[in-house]
């Protein structure tokens, strides 16, 4: 229990629910040994300490430890990043260049988010682990490397295995020893210590008197679902602490601030509708086009009402020769005669003369096509967040690489 404590205080961890109790515990038995440890917990719970208690605590500790964010890296230079290259292996490569195993041989290499590996990575992934040989990049010769893996992921692995996204193999072979980092909502007696440890750090950061919660305010702190976890309730506690001037939390004030209760209108596609999450991440972006494709009809029809009432256009004409759209039905005939001035060169006896064509405006189709809809609203992303790919991607609702593929795709500089 005292290895767990100093562990605690050693790493920074708040808590005292036995799930993050027992989870730190693995870590530290497991820590010696160079198993391959796999991390598994939903974003933002916290996974990314447990690679760094693993290597501390292990004869690798004085070893080199590196940290890789899988799904930041796109696709077509994974392979690179990690095993390396040889000159002109490919456009670009102008040097020969190590990758992250050869560089961290004799140390400790944490793959985060690695069920975003492609099939092809994940192949080569495997040789390294059951026999520590890799090569580089447009290279046949053979190296080793020495080098202990713990991987994390906040997806479900069996769901991509099923849906042929992660190799079985794979998984087993990293998953010797799995650890569990619980969510927030079941570490409730955690909630109330995180938000105190983290207001008082904030008010030394910001030189402020730190917040107070008031007894509803933590109830309601601790029955909420907090779906990005620790990290959500960190920036919430920012947010609380450089906006309001009362030092007094109460429920009203966390109201303004937890996102829970204010869900989004917008049709979420759930993984279990569809195992694919690059397909559902796509199938979201879809939906955002939709709908604002929505909007721009529905202010194309506030549109053509005010015009039709601007121009005293009689819409209550019997329905013989009309054309109706929505609500307003129009006869063609007078509709040209409103918008289209006959000039009085062209009038005799006020009628017009046959063999002359009166020119009517030309009718503009607007573009319906999903593929310009999609591309429009990337690059509206990309401007927003001033070409910062990650939060691009987190305003359309998908991920990293389906948003630099979609980039590569539609050519957008």
């Amino acid at each position: 229990m005292n290895d767990i404590i100093s562990i605690k205080q050693r790493f920074g961890i708040i808590g005292q629910s036995p799930l993050i109790d027992r989870a730190i515990d693995i870590a530290r038995q497991v820590a010696p040994t160079d198993l391959t440890v796999l991390i598994t917990g939903e974003s933002g719970s916290g996974k990314e300490v447990f690679p760094k208690i693993i290597h501390q605590f292990s004869s690798r500790k004085h070893g080199p430890f590196i940290a890789v964010n899988c799904g930041a890296i796109p696709e077509g230079t994974i392979d690179s990043e990690l095993f390396g290259h040889e000159k002109g292996s490919f456009t670009g490569a102008t040097d020969a260049r190590k990758g992250y195993f050869e560089v961290v041989n004799g140390g400790t290499i944490f793959l985060d988010e690695v069920a975003e590996l492609p099939l092809s990575t994940q192949v080569r992934l495997l040789r390294v682990l059951e026999s520590g040989e890799f090569l580089r990049v447009g290279s046949s010769k053979v190296l080793k490397t020495d080098v202990r893996v713990v991987a994390a992921t906040n997806v479900k692995l069996g769901e991509a295995i099923s849906s042929g996204k992660f190799r079985e193999d794979l998984f087993y072979r990293l998953n010797t020893v799995p650890i569990h980092i619980p969510p927030l909502r079941e570490r409730k007696e955690d909630i109330v210590l995180l938000f105190r440890k983290f207001a008082t750090d904030f008010a030394e950061k910001y030189r402020m008197p730190p917040l107070h919660l008031t007894e509803e305010a933590q109830n309601m702190l601790r029955n909420n679902n907090w779906s990005g976890n620790v990290r959500q309730l960190k920036n919430v506690t920012e947010q609380i602490s450089i906006i309001e001037q009362d030092r007094e939390v109460t429920p009203n004030t966390l109201a303004k601030y937890i996102s829970d209760s204010n869900p989004s209108t917008l049709p979420v596609l759930h993984r279990h509708f569809d195992n694919n999450e690059e397909h559902a991440n796509e199938r979201e972006l879809l939906y955002k086009v939709l709908f604002d494709m929505k909007k721009d009809m529905t202010e194309m029809k506030k549109l053509i009402a005010e015009i039709i009432s601007a121009t005293g256009i009689d819409t209550s004409i019997p329905a013989r020769n009309m054309q109706t759209v929505d609500s307003f039905t129009i006869q063609p005939e007078i509709f040209k005669s409103q918008f289209t001035p006959v000039s009085q060169d062209y009038q005799r006896n006020n009628e017009p003369i046959n063999d002359i064509p009166i020119q009517y405006p030309e009718e503009v189709e607007e573009t319906l096509s999903l593929e310009k809809q999609e591309k429009e609203t990337i690059i509206k992303a990309l401007e927003k967040h001033r070409g910062r790919r990650k939060y691009a991607a987190a305003e359309l609702g998908i991920s990293e690489r389906t948003l630099y593929r979609k980039i590569k795709e539609y050519e957008i500089e």
